[in-house]
């Protein structure tokens, strides 16, 4: 027996000690422990959620669709697309409803911005409505009426007429923002009204290709069908974005969403408000982007800034402050660091404001004084190839496809048989002053070889007869007709002049020369041509 009860009890005095010892250390920490909070997840939102939530509104829209409009199958937007949610909704008809009138609706997310009844929204949430209805957190439904609408940053501005003032909130400084900061978006998501997720910014300055002036904030907090037009705020309690996209494949929240940054939506909203329409500066310039290799033509360290392609005749800047060749390296102060920058701090910049803008120019950085136009006042920006900030882009794809020539641009075309091979498009430099240089056979312009490419007598230089197949030139898309009006922002009167300007960039250790093409109706690009 005492084999067995004398260890049996030895283990009972020790666990006794231990308990003792735990009480002991409860004891003398309780004050600690009562006041540390709990470890079971992160603080609570719902006082902040609790006092936005009756700001944030449910947007329906219906329109009535004749039958006899748009028969034939509907169209849909391609699976993932940012705005497949509503652009399927207005086109997906009822089974049968054709030849008869029938109505299409949409939901959508809204915020007030002041007591007396002005909200936001997206422009896809209430586009083509005949009729629009706001929905209140406390049940109170009321007709609202379109005040303005840009379609641009899809933003639209609504007001209705409330008996009481309303729960308003206001916008934030989305510059102030940092990845990884916590946000918090409510919405409308499937017609679930009132609903709240959290999450963080995921990234920021995001391109998806829906306007001329994305700059979108990306976050995880998740967002369906239903929260476009809806807040998206800051711990604050600020809106810091309005939800505007999705990618998703399947339809619903794949922790990939995009907001509208404040910093942009704010003086739209402003501006819808004031004017019942947006009213932005204008440069007049033609922009491209700065690849690699035309940095390096032109001095520049990195690839950064905005390549001025040309200046619009009767533009703001047309005075000669900004030249064809200039890189815009600074707009007001804010850095040009990529091409897609210039256009959004142009429009956004008032109209009539003097702004300082730094170029490089002939290898030095040179500051200019500009005075903004105002786009929708201009002929040229209201004009097909005109982009809606009023800065033209021939290439929106902001690649190394930018240098491909346009396939419509209305050339006479050249005999076939005249060139080397027999090749169409080619033909014989002019027997004086044949040049090669680049992989490329140069010439003087004639007036029969004006007639030949059908080149514009305003386009001055010196003309591409022939391009080597397989050169750099020819991956850079030049092309017979093509008309070479400066090497390195020096204008080229004949071709013995581009052969010189060559070799001596060639001599500087420049490996690319930089070469300002126009095409046969006048339209110029520049494109860096590797001289190895």
């Amino acid at each position: 027996m005492a084999p067995t009860t004398r260890p049996t009890f030895r283990r009972s005095l020790a666990l006794l000690a231990g308990v003792a010892l735990l009480a002991n250390i409860g004891l003398t920490g309780a004050a600690e422990a009562q006041s540390a909070p709990p470890l079971n997840g992160p603080a609570s939102v719902a006082d902040l959620a609790q006092g936005l939530l009756d700001a944030v509104v449910n947007i329906s829209t219906s329109q009535n669709v004749k039958g006899d409009e748009g028969a034939g199958p509907a169209p849909r937007a391609p699976d993932g697309s940012p705005f497949q949610e509503f652009f399927n909704d207005f086109f997906n008809k009822q089974q049968g409803g054709q030849g008869s009138n029938h109505n299409v609706s949409s939901l959508g997310s809204g915020f007030v911005i002041d007591p007396s009844g002005y909200i936001v929204t997206n422009n896809h949430v209430i586009e083509g409505a005949d009729d629009i209805e706001v929905n209140f957190a406390n049940g109170t439904k009321l007709k609202a009426k379109l005040i303005g609408t840009d379609t641009k940053t899809d933003l639209s501005v609504l007001k209705v007429e409330p008996k009481t003032p309303l729960t308003a909130v206001k916008f934030g400084d989305s510059a102030d923002m940092r990845i990884g900061d916590w946000v918090m978006a409510i919405g409308n998501p499937f017609g679930f009204g009132g609903s709240v997720t959290v999450g963080i910014i995921s990234g920021r300055g995001r391109n998806i290709n829906a306007g001329p002036y994305d700059n979108f904030i990306q976050t995880d907090a998740a967002i369906n069908k239903g929260n476009s037009g809806g807040p998206l705020f800051n711990m604050k309690g600020e809106v810091i974005g309005i939800n505007t996209a999705i990618i998703s494949p399947s339809g619903g929240s794949i922790g990939i969403g995009f907001s509208v940054p404040s910093e942009l939506a704010a003086g739209v909203v402003n501006q819808l408000r004031e004017f019942g329409e947006t009213r932005r500066g204008w440069l007049g310039v033609r922009i491209q982007p700065v690849t690699d290799d035309v940095a390096d033509s032109l001095g520049l360290d990195t690839a950064k800034g905005a390549l001025v392609a040309g200046v619009i005749k009767g533009g703001p800047v047309d005075n000669g402050s900004i030249k064809a060749g200039d890189v815009i390296l600074k707009f007001d102060g804010k850095p040009v660091n990529e091409m897609r920058d210039l256009p959004r701090v142009v429009a956004e910049s008032p109209v009539g404001k003097a702004v300082d803008v730094v170029v490089m120019r002939d290898g030095k950085e040179q500051t200019v004084k500009v005075t903004l136009g105002r786009l929708e006042d201009s002929d040229q920006a209201a004009s097909d190839d005109a982009s809606p900030d009023g800065v033209i882009n021939p290439d929106p794809d902001e690649n190394d496809d930018m240098d491909e020539p346009d396939q419509d641009q209305d050339q006479a075309p050249s005999p076939p048989g005249n060139g080397q091979n027999g090749q169409q498009g080619q033909v014989t430099p002019d027997a004086k002053t044949p040049k090669d240089v680049l992989g490329l056979s140069l010439s003087q312009l004639s007036p029969e070889i004006r007639k030949t490419f059908g080149i514009a007598e305003s386009v001055d230089g010196v003309v591409v007869t022939e391009v080597a197949p397989g050169s750099a030139a020819a991956e850079k898309g030049l092309k017979a007709g093509d008309v070479i009006v400066e090497v390195a922002q020096e204008f080229m009167k004949s071709p013995d002049a581009v052969a010189a300007k060559v070799q001596s960039l060639k001599q500087e250790g420049r490996r690319n020369a930089q070469l300002m093409i126009a095409a046969a109706n006048g339209d110029l690009r520049f494109i860096a041509v590797p001289m190895e």
